[in-house]
């Protein structure tokens, strides 16, 4: 004969796993959040470095930096201004890669949840409320993870744009106010008259163009993705019986927001695109942003 206790057990055991599963993912998720906001100063940081990860002690650092670079008169970036560059290049980097392993396990632990929404059976219906719940939750912030993984690979393609909103942190006086100034007269003058630029202004420029270049390249990217989901997704919509109210809201929830999100995404890359193609009226508009 056989013993039933083994397929209790065992049945226990499958039972709990769907359970240690998502516990698991949430304290992975939790980790991962802790990580990108305490690590990539740290880990971009390395000797000399140490200092940039202080907020304040980076900010101080790229005013003094670009003031050296734009009195130098020189194209190739002055050893401050690379310096500063080449951290937060590493920042970036350090983010991305974070914030894609944290989308890779969003997304895992809501695929877990909605099958389990799918699956719950029975008058249960706070249960199947919580996992909807979570499901939502989960949703929401993979499509945050998602953006913050976009924009961090953004950073990383031209550091130096993503370093000069730190410019308009607190005020600009002195020197770094005068060299606000120039920038802004030659851009105007170059933009009215066709005045030839400095080196340096025209790495500059060149640099802001690369970064809504690479917004352009990720959203196209991310908008093809969304539009094979949201195709794949109404497709297992059409499939699913009619009488299966529960896995046809889903399946039609999720695709007509893939689709949504295709479109604003569409947009951005559009406007990315629009900007890269003609960025010097962009930069004005950006050093003119109430400095």
């Amino acid at each position: 004969m056989h013993s039933p206790v083994a397929p209790t057990r065992s049945a226990g055991i499958s039972a709990r796993t769907p359970a240690v599963l998502v516990t698991l993912a949430v304290a992975l998720v939790a980790a991962l959040v802790a990580a990108f906001v305490v690590a990539p100063g740290m880990l971009a940081a390395s000797g000399a470095d140490d200092g940039l990860a202080d907020s304040r002690h980076l900010t101080e650092a790229v005013r003094e930096a670009l003031v050296g670079y734009w009195s130098s008169g020189d194209r190739e970036f002055s050893p401050d201004l690379e310096r500063v560059v080449d951290y937060w290049f590493r920042y970036h980097v350090v983010k991305a890669v974070i914030a894609a392993i944290l989308l890779l396990v969003l997304v895992a632990l809501g695929v877990r949840l909605w099958k389990a929404f799918l699956k719950a059976d029975g008058p249960g219906a706070g249960r199947r409320a919580a996992l909807a719940s979570a499901g939502v939750l989960v949703t929401m912030l993979a499509l945050l993870s998602l953006v913050t993984v976009m924009a961090n690979i953004q950073g990383a393609v031209a550091p130096l744009s993503s370093l000069l909103p730190l410019l308009a942190v607190g005020t600009a006086d002195g020197e770094l106010a005068d060299t606000l100034d120039h920038v802004r007269q030659q851009l105007a003058d170059s933009l009215s008259t066709g005045a030839p630029t400095p080196p340096a202004l025209d790495l500059m420029t060149s640099d802001f163009a690369r970064y809504h270049v690479a917004m352009a390249v990720v959203g196209s990217i991310v908008a093809l993705v969304l539009i094979g989901l949201s195709v794949m997704l109404w497709m297992r919509f059409a499939r699913t019986d009619s009488s299966d109210r529960r896995t046809r809201r889903v399946w039609g929830s999720f695709g007509a927001l893939s689709a949504l999100l295709s479109l604003i995404v569409i947009v951005v890359a559009v406007a990315n695109t629009t900007t890269a193609a003609d960025p010097a009226p962009a930069l004005l508009a950006f050093f003119e942003g109430g400095w």
